[in-house]
Protein backbone atom coordinates (compact mmCIF):
# COMPACT_ATOMS: atom_id res chain seq x y z
CA UNK A 1 0.00 0.00 0.00
CA UNK A 2 0.87 3.61 -0.20
CA UNK A 3 -0.87 5.54 2.07
CA UNK A 4 1.89 6.22 4.46
CA UNK A 5 4.37 7.36 1.64
CA UNK A 6 4.21 11.25 2.41
CA UNK A 7 4.94 13.08 5.74
CA UNK A 8 1.70 13.37 7.92
CA UNK A 9 1.10 14.84 10.86
CA UNK A 10 -1.73 14.41 13.65
CA UNK A 11 -0.87 16.85 16.54
CA UNK A 12 2.33 15.25 18.38
CA UNK A 13 2.34 12.21 16.22
CA UNK A 14 4.08 12.31 12.44
CA UNK A 15 3.78 9.26 9.83
CA UNK A 16 7.09 9.76 7.68
CA UNK A 17 7.64 7.45 4.69
CA UNK A 18 8.77 3.79 5.83
CA UNK A 19 12.37 3.35 5.47
CA UNK A 20 14.30 0.53 6.81
CA UNK A 21 17.50 1.03 4.99
CA UNK A 22 20.79 1.89 7.55
CA UNK A 23 24.27 1.05 7.72
CA UNK A 24 24.17 -2.46 7.37
CA UNK A 25 22.79 -2.17 3.40
CA UNK A 26 25.42 1.16 3.09
CA UNK A 27 28.16 -0.99 3.71
CA UNK A 28 26.86 -4.10 1.66
CA UNK A 29 26.43 -2.04 -1.35
CA UNK A 30 29.67 -0.44 -0.71
CA UNK A 31 31.56 -3.82 -0.40
CA UNK A 32 30.23 -4.38 -4.20
CA UNK A 33 30.94 -0.58 -5.54
CA UNK A 34 34.28 -1.30 -4.40
CA UNK A 35 35.22 -5.12 -5.58
CA UNK A 36 33.12 -4.85 -8.66
CA UNK A 37 31.56 -6.02 -11.37
CA UNK A 38 28.40 -4.63 -10.89
CA UNK A 39 26.13 -7.05 -12.45
CA UNK A 40 27.95 -10.59 -12.28
CA UNK A 41 26.36 -12.29 -15.01
CA UNK A 42 28.67 -13.69 -17.74
CA UNK A 43 27.52 -15.02 -21.34
CA UNK A 44 29.64 -18.13 -21.10
CA UNK A 45 29.53 -21.80 -19.48
CA UNK A 46 30.04 -21.91 -15.88
CA UNK A 47 28.53 -20.85 -12.32
CA UNK A 48 28.42 -17.06 -13.41
CA UNK A 49 26.38 -17.58 -16.22
CA UNK A 50 23.53 -17.40 -13.85
CA UNK A 51 24.84 -14.45 -11.62
CA UNK A 52 27.95 -12.98 -10.03
CA UNK A 53 28.79 -13.89 -6.09
CA UNK A 54 25.98 -11.25 -4.78
CA UNK A 55 23.04 -12.90 -6.81
CA UNK A 56 23.75 -16.39 -6.02
CA UNK A 57 24.73 -15.78 -2.46
CA UNK A 58 21.43 -14.29 -1.79
CA UNK A 59 19.84 -16.76 -3.96
CA UNK A 60 20.49 -19.90 -1.93
CA UNK A 61 20.26 -17.63 1.41
CA UNK A 62 16.23 -17.27 0.45
CA UNK A 63 15.98 -20.80 -0.64
CA UNK A 64 17.27 -21.50 3.45
CA UNK A 65 14.80 -19.00 4.89
CA UNK A 66 11.73 -20.13 3.08
CA UNK A 67 12.81 -23.90 2.93
CA UNK A 68 12.74 -24.74 -0.78
CA UNK A 69 14.90 -26.21 -3.50
CA UNK A 70 15.23 -23.51 -5.88
CA UNK A 71 15.26 -19.76 -5.66
CA UNK A 72 15.85 -17.74 -8.61
CA UNK A 73 15.97 -13.87 -8.66
CA UNK A 74 14.09 -11.49 -10.93
CA UNK A 75 14.50 -7.44 -11.37
CA UNK A 76 11.03 -7.20 -10.18
CA UNK A 77 8.18 -9.37 -9.27
CA UNK A 78 6.29 -8.45 -12.32
CA UNK A 79 9.19 -10.37 -14.45
CA UNK A 80 9.36 -13.39 -11.50
CA UNK A 81 5.43 -13.70 -12.60
CA UNK A 82 6.10 -13.40 -15.73
CA UNK A 83 8.57 -16.37 -15.19
CA UNK A 84 6.41 -18.33 -13.42
CA UNK A 85 4.31 -18.42 -16.43
CA UNK A 86 7.17 -19.47 -18.72
CA UNK A 87 8.26 -21.91 -16.26
CA UNK A 88 5.10 -23.75 -16.13
CA UNK A 89 4.97 -23.86 -20.33
CA UNK A 90 2.10 -22.03 -20.61
CA UNK A 91 1.47 -20.14 -23.83
CA UNK A 92 -1.24 -19.31 -26.74
CA UNK A 93 -4.30 -21.52 -26.48
CA UNK A 94 -4.18 -21.90 -22.33
CA UNK A 95 -5.70 -19.77 -19.41
CA UNK A 96 -5.47 -19.00 -16.22
CA UNK A 97 -7.17 -17.88 -13.34
CA UNK A 98 -6.51 -15.07 -11.59
CA UNK A 99 -8.48 -12.61 -9.00
CA UNK A 100 -9.10 -9.20 -10.20
CA UNK A 101 -8.75 -7.33 -6.87
CA UNK A 102 -4.81 -7.18 -6.67
CA UNK A 103 -1.74 -5.15 -8.50
CA UNK A 104 -2.28 -5.73 -12.56
CA UNK A 105 0.94 -7.73 -12.80
CA UNK A 106 -0.44 -10.69 -11.57
CA UNK A 107 -3.08 -11.09 -14.37
CA UNK A 108 -0.75 -8.98 -17.16
CA UNK A 109 2.17 -11.55 -16.87
CA UNK A 110 -0.24 -14.12 -17.98
CA UNK A 111 -0.65 -12.09 -21.32
CA UNK A 112 2.74 -11.48 -21.84
CA UNK A 113 3.09 -15.10 -22.65
CA UNK A 114 0.21 -15.30 -25.05
CA UNK A 115 -2.43 -16.92 -22.74
CA UNK A 116 -5.70 -15.49 -21.43
CA UNK A 117 -6.24 -14.45 -18.10
CA UNK A 118 -9.47 -15.44 -16.69
CA UNK A 119 -11.01 -13.75 -13.46
CA UNK A 120 -12.52 -15.57 -10.47
CA UNK A 121 -14.28 -13.27 -7.84
CA UNK A 122 -12.78 -12.78 -4.11
CA UNK A 123 -13.90 -14.09 -0.73
CA UNK A 124 -15.15 -11.16 1.11
CA UNK A 125 -13.57 -11.73 4.51
CA UNK A 126 -10.04 -12.50 2.94
CA UNK A 127 -9.96 -10.59 -0.43
CA UNK A 128 -8.49 -13.55 -1.77
CA UNK A 129 -9.50 -15.81 -4.90
CA UNK A 130 -12.73 -17.62 -3.85
CA UNK A 131 -12.42 -21.52 -4.80
CA UNK A 132 -15.79 -21.75 -5.61
CA UNK A 133 -15.76 -19.62 -7.86
CA UNK A 134 -12.38 -20.99 -9.42
CA UNK A 135 -14.31 -23.91 -10.12
CA UNK A 136 -16.91 -22.40 -11.80
CA UNK A 137 -14.45 -20.70 -14.23
CA UNK A 138 -12.51 -23.69 -15.45
CA UNK A 139 -12.43 -25.09 -19.20
CA UNK A 140 -10.11 -27.20 -21.21
CA UNK A 141 -8.11 -24.69 -21.44
CA UNK A 142 -7.29 -23.82 -17.82
CA UNK A 143 -3.49 -24.73 -16.99
CA UNK A 144 -3.02 -22.46 -13.44
CA UNK A 145 -4.83 -21.00 -11.09
CA UNK A 146 -2.92 -17.89 -9.48
CA UNK A 147 -3.26 -16.99 -5.57
CA UNK A 148 -2.45 -13.92 -4.54
CA UNK A 149 -1.64 -13.68 -0.93
CA UNK A 150 -3.17 -10.42 -0.18
CA UNK A 151 -2.63 -7.72 2.39
CA UNK A 152 -0.22 -10.51 4.44
CA UNK A 153 -2.35 -13.84 4.44
CA UNK A 154 -3.47 -16.73 2.22
CA UNK A 155 -7.13 -17.06 1.60
CA UNK A 156 -8.59 -20.70 1.65
CA UNK A 157 -5.47 -22.48 0.18
CA UNK A 158 -6.57 -25.64 1.41
CA UNK A 159 -9.95 -25.59 -1.10
CA UNK A 160 -7.62 -24.36 -3.70
CA UNK A 161 -5.36 -27.16 -3.45
CA UNK A 162 -7.81 -29.81 -3.47
CA UNK A 163 -9.68 -28.12 -6.26
CA UNK A 164 -6.57 -27.89 -8.35
CA UNK A 165 -5.35 -31.47 -7.91
CA UNK A 166 -8.66 -32.34 -9.20
CA UNK A 167 -8.20 -30.90 -12.19
CA UNK A 168 -4.31 -31.39 -12.77
CA UNK A 169 -3.91 -27.52 -12.42
CA UNK A 170 -0.68 -25.98 -10.78
CA UNK A 171 -0.98 -23.12 -8.51
CA UNK A 172 1.17 -19.98 -8.88
CA UNK A 173 0.95 -17.96 -5.68
CA UNK A 174 1.59 -14.58 -5.79
CA UNK A 175 3.22 -13.65 -2.21
CA UNK A 176 4.66 -10.04 -3.19
CA UNK A 177 2.49 -8.60 0.20
CA UNK A 178 2.76 -11.94 2.66
CA UNK A 179 6.62 -12.72 2.76
CA UNK A 180 7.03 -14.73 6.58
CA UNK A 181 3.18 -15.28 6.59
CA UNK A 182 2.07 -19.04 7.37
CA UNK A 183 -0.46 -21.53 6.20
CA UNK A 184 -0.55 -24.99 8.46
CA UNK A 185 2.99 -25.11 9.89
CA UNK A 186 4.36 -23.66 5.69
CA UNK A 187 5.13 -20.31 4.64
CA UNK A 188 3.04 -18.84 1.97
CA UNK A 189 4.37 -18.59 -1.24
CA UNK A 190 6.20 -22.17 -0.90
CA UNK A 191 2.39 -24.42 -0.88
CA UNK A 192 1.82 -23.98 -4.24
CA UNK A 193 3.73 -25.08 -7.33
CA UNK A 194 5.52 -21.53 -7.62
CA UNK A 195 5.65 -18.89 -5.58
CA UNK A 196 6.63 -15.12 -6.25
CA UNK A 197 8.09 -12.56 -3.79
CA UNK A 198 8.84 -9.20 -4.21
CA UNK A 199 11.22 -6.46 -2.96
CA UNK A 200 10.00 -3.37 -4.16
CA UNK A 201 9.90 -0.02 -2.24
CA UNK A 202 6.54 -0.59 -0.77
CA UNK A 203 7.18 -3.90 0.67
CA UNK A 204 7.71 -5.21 4.03
CA UNK A 205 11.36 -5.97 2.83
CA UNK A 206 12.46 -4.17 0.06
CA UNK A 207 15.63 -3.22 -2.34
CA UNK A 208 14.11 -0.41 -4.55
CA UNK A 209 12.90 -3.67 -6.63
CA UNK A 210 13.50 -6.79 -7.43
CA UNK A 211 11.98 -9.99 -7.07
CA UNK A 212 12.29 -13.84 -6.18
CA UNK A 213 10.70 -17.02 -7.70
CA UNK A 214 10.66 -20.38 -5.13
CA UNK A 215 9.73 -23.93 -6.38
CA UNK A 216 10.94 -27.34 -5.59
CA UNK A 217 10.33 -28.83 -9.18
CA UNK A 218 13.58 -28.48 -10.73
CA UNK A 219 12.06 -28.33 -14.31
CA UNK A 220 10.43 -25.05 -13.32
CA UNK A 221 13.40 -23.66 -11.48
CA UNK A 222 15.32 -24.56 -15.23
CA UNK A 223 13.10 -22.89 -17.30
CA UNK A 224 12.87 -19.76 -14.61
CA UNK A 225 16.69 -19.55 -15.00
CA UNK A 226 16.62 -19.38 -18.51
CA UNK A 227 13.29 -17.03 -18.97
CA UNK A 228 15.37 -14.32 -16.99
CA UNK A 229 18.29 -15.08 -18.75
CA UNK A 230 17.71 -14.55 -22.60
CA UNK A 231 16.70 -18.49 -23.09
CA UNK A 232 20.83 -18.80 -23.50
CA UNK A 233 21.33 -22.43 -22.50
CA UNK A 234 25.43 -22.41 -23.27
CA UNK A 235 26.59 -25.43 -21.12
CA UNK A 236 23.68 -27.86 -22.53
CA UNK A 237 22.99 -29.05 -18.84
CA UNK A 238 19.44 -27.39 -18.94
CA UNK A 239 18.85 -28.94 -22.54
CA UNK A 240 15.60 -30.64 -21.12
CA UNK A 241 14.12 -27.14 -19.81
CA UNK A 242 14.16 -25.55 -23.49
CA UNK A 243 14.23 -23.81 -25.98
CA UNK A 244 12.97 -20.66 -24.21
CA UNK A 245 12.39 -17.46 -25.19
CA UNK A 246 14.21 -15.56 -22.44
CA UNK A 247 14.75 -11.66 -21.96
CA UNK A 248 16.95 -9.84 -19.34
CA UNK A 249 15.57 -10.08 -16.06
CA UNK A 250 18.33 -10.62 -14.44
CA UNK A 251 18.85 -9.06 -10.80
CA UNK A 252 22.60 -6.62 -10.47
CA UNK A 253 24.65 -7.55 -7.74
CA UNK A 254 24.00 -3.74 -6.11
CA UNK A 255 20.39 -5.15 -5.52
CA UNK A 256 20.61 -8.86 -4.43
CA UNK A 257 23.32 -7.23 -1.77
CA UNK A 258 20.54 -4.99 -0.20
CA UNK A 259 17.84 -7.24 -0.44
CA UNK A 260 20.13 -10.11 1.43
CA UNK A 261 20.65 -7.78 4.33
CA UNK A 262 17.03 -6.65 4.18
CA UNK A 263 16.14 -10.69 4.55
CA UNK A 264 17.39 -10.45 7.64
CA UNK A 265 15.55 -7.90 9.04
CA UNK A 266 12.35 -9.78 7.77
CA UNK A 267 11.08 -11.64 10.82
CA UNK A 268 11.87 -8.68 13.18
CA UNK A 269 9.84 -6.21 11.15
CA UNK A 270 7.06 -8.86 10.49
CA UNK A 271 6.98 -9.06 14.50
CA UNK A 272 6.48 -4.87 14.76
CA UNK A 273 3.81 -5.23 12.16
CA UNK A 274 1.95 -7.81 13.87
CA UNK A 275 1.95 -6.51 17.30
CA UNK A 276 0.50 -3.33 16.13
CA UNK A 277 -2.07 -4.90 14.28
CA UNK A 278 -3.11 -7.00 17.38
CA UNK A 279 -3.26 -3.74 19.50
CA UNK A 280 -5.42 -1.86 16.77
CA UNK A 281 -7.58 -5.01 16.43
CA UNK A 282 -8.28 -4.55 20.38
CA UNK A 283 -8.44 -1.09 20.47
CA UNK A 284 -11.21 -1.30 17.77
CA UNK A 285 -12.94 -4.79 18.77
CA UNK A 286 -16.89 -4.38 18.91
CA UNK A 287 -16.47 -1.15 16.83
CA UNK A 288 -19.93 -0.66 15.16
CA UNK A 289 -19.43 -0.11 11.04
CA UNK A 290 -16.16 -2.40 10.70
CA UNK A 291 -15.12 -5.82 10.20
CA UNK A 292 -11.43 -6.15 10.85
CA UNK A 293 -8.96 -8.42 9.50
CA UNK A 294 -7.97 -11.52 11.15
CA UNK A 295 -5.42 -14.88 10.02
CA UNK A 296 -6.66 -17.60 8.74
CA UNK A 297 -7.38 -20.48 10.85
CA UNK A 298 -4.39 -22.71 11.12
CA UNK A 299 -2.53 -19.58 9.60
CA UNK A 300 -0.84 -16.24 10.16
CA UNK A 301 -0.98 -12.67 9.22
CA UNK A 302 1.69 -10.41 8.83
CA UNK A 303 -0.48 -7.23 7.67
CA UNK A 304 1.51 -6.24 4.63
CA UNK A 305 -1.49 -3.79 5.46
CA UNK A 306 -4.44 -3.81 7.90
CA UNK A 307 -7.14 -4.24 5.53
CA UNK A 308 -10.87 -3.12 6.73
CA UNK A 309 -14.19 -3.66 5.70
CA UNK A 310 -16.93 -0.81 5.76
CA UNK A 311 -20.58 -0.68 6.58
CA UNK A 312 -22.03 2.72 5.92
CA UNK A 313 -25.33 1.93 7.68
CA UNK A 314 -24.25 0.87 10.57
CA UNK A 315 -21.08 3.37 10.77
CA UNK A 316 -23.92 6.79 10.10
CA UNK A 317 -21.84 7.90 7.34
CA UNK A 318 -20.34 7.28 3.84
CA UNK A 319 -17.13 5.78 3.67
CA UNK A 320 -15.82 8.50 1.27
CA UNK A 321 -16.67 11.08 4.68
CA UNK A 322 -15.19 8.54 6.97
CA UNK A 323 -11.47 8.25 4.90
CA UNK A 324 -11.39 12.11 4.43
CA UNK A 325 -11.96 13.10 8.22
CA UNK A 326 -9.41 10.17 9.08
CA UNK A 327 -6.91 11.76 6.23
CA UNK A 328 -7.75 15.47 7.37
CA UNK A 329 -6.06 14.22 10.52
CA UNK A 330 -3.14 13.38 8.97
CA UNK A 331 -3.77 9.58 9.16
CA UNK A 332 -2.57 7.25 6.57
CA UNK A 333 -5.80 5.68 5.04
CA UNK A 334 -7.93 5.24 1.88
CA UNK A 335 -10.89 3.64 0.32
CA UNK A 336 -10.63 1.05 -2.34
CA UNK A 337 -7.23 -0.39 -2.79
CA UNK A 338 -7.22 -1.11 -7.17
CA UNK A 339 -9.86 -0.98 -9.66
CA UNK A 340 -11.38 -4.62 -10.11
CA UNK A 341 -8.43 -5.77 -13.20
CA UNK A 342 -11.11 -6.38 -15.61
CA UNK A 343 -12.52 -3.18 -15.88
CA UNK A 344 -9.33 -1.36 -17.09
CA UNK A 345 -8.93 -0.20 -20.91
CA UNK A 346 -6.42 -3.15 -21.35
CA UNK A 347 -9.05 -6.02 -20.37
CA UNK A 348 -12.44 -3.83 -21.94
CA UNK A 349 -10.46 -3.38 -25.41
CA UNK A 350 -9.36 -6.56 -25.58
CA UNK A 351 -5.93 -4.88 -27.27
CA UNK A 352 -2.76 -6.01 -25.72
CA UNK A 353 -0.47 -5.97 -28.89
CA UNK A 354 -0.57 -3.09 -31.05
CA UNK A 355 -4.46 -2.86 -31.79
CA UNK A 356 -4.92 -6.88 -32.49
CA UNK A 357 -7.38 -8.82 -29.85
CA UNK A 358 -4.51 -11.24 -29.28
CA UNK A 359 -4.60 -13.87 -27.11
CA UNK A 360 -8.24 -12.70 -26.15
CA UNK A 361 -9.25 -14.15 -30.14
CA UNK A 362 -6.66 -16.41 -30.77
CA UNK A 363 -7.58 -19.38 -32.67
CA UNK A 364 -11.04 -18.47 -33.01
CA UNK A 365 -11.57 -18.82 -29.29
CA UNK A 366 -15.03 -16.68 -28.26
CA UNK A 367 -13.18 -13.72 -26.23
CA UNK A 368 -13.72 -14.11 -22.46
CA UNK A 369 -16.37 -11.65 -20.85
CA UNK A 370 -15.31 -9.07 -18.63
CA UNK A 371 -18.23 -7.34 -18.14
CA UNK A 372 -18.93 -4.82 -14.96
CA UNK A 373 -20.83 -7.33 -12.66
CA UNK A 374 -18.68 -10.13 -13.30
CA UNK A 375 -17.31 -10.78 -10.21
CA UNK A 376 -19.79 -8.65 -7.61
CA UNK A 377 -17.77 -8.95 -4.54
CA UNK A 378 -14.26 -7.41 -6.02
CA UNK A 379 -16.40 -4.73 -7.15
CA UNK A 380 -18.87 -4.58 -3.61
CA UNK A 381 -15.05 -4.44 -1.73
CA UNK A 382 -13.68 -1.93 -3.97
CA UNK A 383 -16.69 0.55 -4.36
CA UNK A 384 -18.04 0.40 -1.34
CA UNK A 385 -16.58 -1.35 1.66
CA UNK A 386 -12.87 -1.81 1.42
CA UNK A 387 -10.58 0.80 3.57
CA UNK A 388 -7.10 0.47 4.23
CA UNK A 389 -4.46 2.01 6.32
CA UNK A 390 -0.64 1.49 6.97
CA UNK A 391 -0.47 2.63 10.30
CA UNK A 392 0.46 -1.19 11.44
CA UNK A 393 3.93 -0.65 10.07
CA UNK A 394 7.32 -0.39 11.76
CA UNK A 395 8.75 2.41 13.45
CA UNK A 396 5.16 3.04 14.07
CA UNK A 397 4.52 2.77 17.71
CA UNK A 398 1.73 1.83 20.00
CA UNK A 399 1.05 5.79 20.32
CA UNK A 400 0.45 5.92 16.49
CA UNK A 401 -1.85 3.01 16.76
CA UNK A 402 -3.94 4.39 19.97
CA UNK A 403 -4.06 8.29 18.34
CA UNK A 404 -5.43 6.02 15.14
CA UNK A 405 -7.95 3.81 17.20
CA UNK A 406 -9.06 7.08 19.34
CA UNK A 407 -9.78 9.16 15.79
CA UNK A 408 -11.55 6.05 14.17
CA UNK A 409 -13.96 6.55 17.61
CA UNK A 410 -14.50 9.83 17.58
CA UNK A 411 -15.24 10.00 13.92
CA UNK A 412 -17.70 7.64 14.03
CA UNK A 413 -19.00 8.87 17.24
CA UNK A 414 -19.70 12.16 15.44
CA UNK A 415 -21.30 10.68 12.91
CA UNK A 416 -24.37 9.07 15.03
CA UNK A 417 -25.01 12.92 16.67
CA UNK A 418 -25.93 13.88 13.78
Amino acid sequence: MQYAMRQKRNNNITFPPVYHIDRREIAAVTAVMKKGPLSGFVGEPGPEFFGGCAVRRFERAFARKFGVKHATSFNSATTALHGAIVALGIGPGDEVIVPPYTMSASATCVLMNGAVPIFADIEPDTFCIDPRDVARKITRRTKAVMMVNLFGRTGDMKALLSLARRHRLAIIEDNAQSAGARFHGRYTGTIGDIGVFSFNVHKQIQSGEGGVLVTNNRKFADRALLARNHGENLSGEYSGAGPIFGTNYRMTEVTAAIAEVQLEKLDFLNRKRVALARRLSKRLAGTPGLTLPRPPEGGSHVYYAYPLRFDEKAAGLSRAEFVRKLQKRGFPIGAGYVEPLYLLPLFQKKQAFNGTHFPFDYNGRAEPDYRKGLCPVTERMHYREFVGTDVCQHPYTAAHIDAFAVAVKEVLAQAKKR
